[in-house]
């Protein structure tokens, strides 16, 4: 019964980790950003979200869903609100149940193009922590 128990709890584990479903809200996420729809950028944030821009004239830390709409406002506007081409490597989801962690690297066009190393880290589905690295000498072949 100890034996039937263990596995019992440990697919409902398996079930409960993050994966495919928060893969997809990331991939949207990135697509959104390119096309510059922040409305759809803003879909998954919780009402509490961080998003931590290092770099670029858009530094800084932001809290809650009016701070992170701004940045995305702005960063669309920098490139007049027209939508961005976006070159990305796979993503690389890391799970526990908890929540999931998902890293992706990608090259955003435009007229102000941006470099970018994405962590965004969902809980239950939800955005709860972006964080959004400028890294100039990013390189996408490996």
């Amino acid at each position: 019964m100890k034996f039937a128990a263990t596995i019992f709890f440990a697919n409902l584990a398996l079930s409960v980790c993050a994966g495919p479903l928060d893969e997809r809200y990331a991939g949207a996420h990135v697509s959104a950003i390119a096309a510059g729809d922040v409305d759809a950028v803003m879909r998954n944030y919780t009402n509490d979200a961080t998003l931590d821009w290092v770099g670029g004239p858009l530094n800084g830390i932001y809290r809650g869903k009016e701070a992170i709409r701004s940045v995305w406002l702005k960063f669309s506007a920098a490139n007049d609100g027209k939508p961005r081409t976006v070159q990305a490597n796979a993503m690389e989801a890391y799970s526990h149940p908890e929540g999931v962690s998902i890293e992706q690297k990608a090259i955003y066009g435009g007229k102000v193009p941006a470099k970018v190393w994405h962590v965004m880290v969902y809980r239950g589905g939800d955005l709860t922590t972006e964080i959004w690295q400028i890294t100039p000498a990013l390189d996408l072949s490996h």
